[in-house]
């Protein structure tokens, strides 16, 4: 690690974390240069929902690349492209009776974000947007207004402003915080101006796997239709099938105005985003937004192919029954381990554990590491355990990093 140490910036983190030389991966597990192997519940931070390397997905890029494809195209029109969009369309869009129009805003997470925003104020004439506490958005200066972590908008350098925070879904227990929301937007002396959109995540990842109630989340919904609100749902490392189904309001049945994608869009790791826009929102003029990596081609060979997991609904019933199984162990290690003061959150194979006492969980994460399972936390402090295993982790691989999660926590405690 002395290469890293001596010439990278200090502003790495994971590699901190996990002090190790990865060399190889498939599925889901990696290895590092002196041949160790980890069970990966991490899965490139939701960047890997369909696992490392994926054979299929290896063999269309390699042969894009032997036949010279093109790899760099802005937003000029190309086989992969075209392909993708059509794909997702026929496979996703239509059987769900989504109409939107796809944008590639560039390649990231807060890329989709900052253009999302844009929109809903281009549309809507308006300059605030409403997210909730414990929201995580992304770390450019648009997407950093609207998150809540103080550790990562102090790395502003300026102020962040035109956004206002409400409480998540049972942020304080017992409170209703729809109305609270809505009692601040109809205020005439609540300080609060009619906002461009409301933005949020189903489930929110870093922000501590804060599952938000299908009831809750229909509800703010109903609200941004009775105030001429755009909807933004933010399913970047909640979506494509994290949760169970492709998109992770499904169950709650809504109709958002403008969808943020990333992360496990690209199928293979590499770097995507797309933001799906209703229609009559679609008033960008051309280049209005853009960036200069929005037309990955290899991107989109991996997108296209990892839509073949989505023609049926085979896969998402695999993902909820393997949802059940961490759902159940997670039950049983809370109980097995007092001393944790555990408690499950999360939805889908998008699951954590609180640890009563924040320092805990990077203690184990540090523990797992050594006994050969990568896992990350999340959380204001850091406080939970967090799960992202590939969505295409076999029952055996799953089993096998819950029980060295186990032991690693066992250990722990016994410190």
């Amino acid at each position: 690690m002395q290469t890293f140490e001596e010439l990278e910036s200090v502003v790495r983190s994971y590699s901190r974390g996990w002090p190790a030389v990865f060399k190889q991966s498939k599925g889901y597990k990696l290895w590092d240069i002196d041949g160790k192997e980890y069970i990966d519940f991490f899965g490139g931070a939701g960047a890997l929902n369909y696992g490392h390397n994926n054979d299929a997905m290896q063999e269309k890029v390699i042969e894009y690349i032997r036949q010279d494809g093109i790899i760099h195209s802005l937003d000029m029109g190309t086989p992969p492209r075209k392909e993708f969009l059509e794909q997702f369309n026929e496979v996703i869009l239509k059987p769900r009776n989504m109409d939107y129009k796809v944008m590639f805003p560039g390649p990231t997470g807060t890329n989709a974000v900052e253009s999302a925003l844009k929109i809903a104020r281009k549309v809507t004439g308006r300059n605030t947007v409403i997210s909730f506490t414990n929201g995580f958005h992304g770390m450019t200066l648009g997407s950093l207004a609207i998150t809540g972590n103080s550790s990562k908008r102090e790395g502003a350098g300026v102020p962040l402003a035109n956004s206002v925070f409400m409480p998540f879904d049972n942020y304080v227990e017992g409170q209703d915080s729809i109305a609270y929301l809505e009692a601040y937007i109809k205020g005439q002396s609540s300080g609060v101006d009619l906002p461009a959109a409301i933005i949020l995540e189903t489930v929110q990842g870093e922000g501590g796997i804060n599952a938000a109630s299908m009831d809750w989340i229909k509800q703010v919904d109903q609200l941004c239709k009775r105030w001429d609100i755009l909807l933004i749902i933010d399913d970047i490392q909640a979506g494509c099938g994290r949760t169970g189904t492709f998109f992770s309001f499904e169950p709650a049945g809504i109709d958002p105005d403008v969808i943020c994608l990333s992360k496990s869009i690209g199928g293979f790791g590499l770097p995507m985003a797309i933001t799906l826009i209703k229609p009559e929102y679609d008033q960008f003029s051309p280049g209005e937004h853009n960036g200069t990596f929005r037309g990955n081609n290899l991107a989109f060979l991996g997108a296209t192919e990892a839509l073949n997991y989505w023609k049926d609904d085979a896969f998402s019933k695999e993902i909820k029954r393997k949802a059940e199984i961490l759902s159940s162990s997670i039950d049983n290690i809370i109980e097995k381990h007092p001393g944790l003061e555990g408690t499950k959150r999360g939805r889908g194979f998008m699951q954590g554990i609180a640890t009563g006492k924040p320092e805990l969980a990077g203690e184990i994460a540090a523990q797992a590491f050594a006994n050969g399972l990568i896992i990350e936390t999340s959380g204001a402090s850091d406080e939970v355990v967090k799960f992202l295993a590939p969505l295409i982790i076999d029952e055996e691989g799953l089993r096998k990093g819950l029980e060295i999660l186990d032991q690693s926590i066992k250990e722990v405690l016994a410190k």
